[in-house]
């Protein structure tokens, strides 16, 4: 396999997907030299076949507002790799919303997935609707026009979409209740829905959770006391929330949170069950800004139009968006003293500052294992679907810690470099490694 060739053709086969560029680029540099010592991957022709989604819908998504106005947007299901087990991947809606975004999700969820070592292949879907400042019966009726169109490539042995940006228990629920409606079934077919009709414990505060679990694998393997650290995240929704929760309960300290208009950096620590919830009300108000915490509690300073990097802390986990960190971030971050850098969010970090971190020996790991906690969560709830039961808190909890060890376990067995483990390197060949085997073995389809 020749990284650069295959690059080559796939930029000018999709010029305008930068994202998805990004993410194959990155995949294919780890794994480059693990491929070339398996002549039946080029024989089979993996690489050809893993970088292009089995198939992708798009379709128009017709609404009506409260006033009567008639809306069109765009909907989307990108069905990207099914080789071990059903399509598996959320539902964005957001304005940014595009092809390129959702391809490079799904190709990051194909791995994520294969790392969970539950038996869920890759996907994603969305549309360019937000539901902010939208009331609650015309996010019903978009979601139920989404769903109209999408139901008959979903089930609960085909494609099992989940929440994501913009789509939580509100929409989920809304979508199962329409496709029930259609299918005329009852079955797993989303996950992330209300505990009442089968959704599972914990799904909320899954992602973050695991996230800091992950995290404490990583201090565990290095030695390195966790307890008393400070530590920056980005965001405020759920993900962030989950963040803070889990990391005040083992001991850290998170100083900050942000938003589209900037961040917060709370001295005092975002570590008490009013300041978690001021996070769930400034993100239920949907005005999405955290300026109002800085006005509740004195000590906090807000900084506008910036981001948490900035600040002196031991760790950093982004919590947000695609790309939201840059080279000057690391830079700035590594300058401050920073020792661990977690993604929590898919592809959080700009290729530039991966690279800056890896170069400088800093403790980096990627989105696709740390942020793995919430899609496995997703697999439990289809688990207990599955088999008509419903699991305890601590079920659940126990499953997901040992699910996210596992994952963390296969990062370091393929990502070691001598002293230094490359969590980049391990989360991509030990995902990849699993997709690939199962394609070889069911044979060029």
């Amino acid at each position: 396999m020749k990284t650069q060739e295959i690059m080559a053709q796939l930029e000018a086969k999709h010029p305008e997907e930068k994202e998805f560029h990004q993410a194959v680029r990155e995949v294919l540099h780890s794994i480059e030299d693990v491929y070339n010592q398996h002549p039946e991957f080029e024989k089979h022709g993996i690489i050809e076949r893993i970088i292009e989604p089995d198939r992708v819908f798009t379709f128009r998504v017709p609404w009506v507002d409260d006033n009567g106005k008639v809306h069109v947007n765009t909907g989307y299901r990108v069905q990207f790799n099914n080789a071990i087990g059903p399509y598996k991947g959320g539902i964005r809606f957001h304005h940014t919303v595009k092809l390129d975004t959702l391809k490079f999700l799904g190709f990051e969820q194909t791995f994520k997935n294969a790392l969970t070592t539950l038996p869920m292949g890759g996907g994603k879907g969305g549309s360019d609707f937000s539901p902010k400042g939208r009331s609650d019966q015309e996010i019903m009726r978009f979601c139920q026009a989404f769903v109209t169109e999408l139901w008959r490539n979903i089930g609960p042995d085909t494609d099992i979409p989940a929440g994501d940006i913009g789509v939580g228990g509100r929409e989920v629920g809304y979508m199962f209740g329409m496709y029930k409606k259609l299918a005329r079934e009852h079955t797993g077919t989303f996950t992330g829905k209300g505990f009442e009709f089968g959704g599972s414990r914990l799904r909320p505060e899954s992602t973050g959770f695991g996230a800091v679990y992950f995290v404490q694998n990583m201090c565990h393997e290095m030695g390195i006391d966790y307890k008393g650290k400070t530590l920056a995240i980005s965001g405020f929704g759920n993900v962030s929330w989950g963040v803070a929760q889990k990391a005040t309960e083992i001991g850290m300290k998170v100083v900050t949170i942000s938003g589209p208009d900037g961040y917060i950096y709370d001295p005092d620590g975002i570590n008490t069950e009013e300041k978690f919830q001021m996070m769930l009300d400034l993100r239920s108000s949907g005005n999405d800004v955290v300026a109002p915490y800085a006005e509740k509690y004195p000590n906090a300073k807000f900084f506008a139009g910036k981001k948490p990097w900035e600040q002196k802390v031991d760790f950093a986990m982004p919590c947000a968006i695609q790309n939201e960190m840059s080279r000057e971030d690391a830079e700035m971050l590594v300058k401050n003293g920073v020792t661990l850098v977690a993604e929590v969010s898919n592809m959080g970090c700009q290729a530039e500052a991966i690279d800056y971190y890896i170069e400088n020996k800093v403790k980096f790991a990627p989105g696709k294992a740390v942020n793995a906690g919430g899609v496995s969560c997703s697999g439990l709830e289809m688990s207990q679907n599955a088999i008509h039961l419903s699991w305890t808190n601590e079920e659940v909890d126990q499953r997901l810690h040992q699910i996210m060890s596992d994952i963390h376990e296969q990062c370091v067995k393929f990502g070691r470099e001598g002293d230094y483990i490359n969590y980049v390197k391990g989360a991509n060949i030990a995902g990849f490694m699993k997709v690939a085997k199962a394609m070889v073995e069911q044979g060029i389809c």
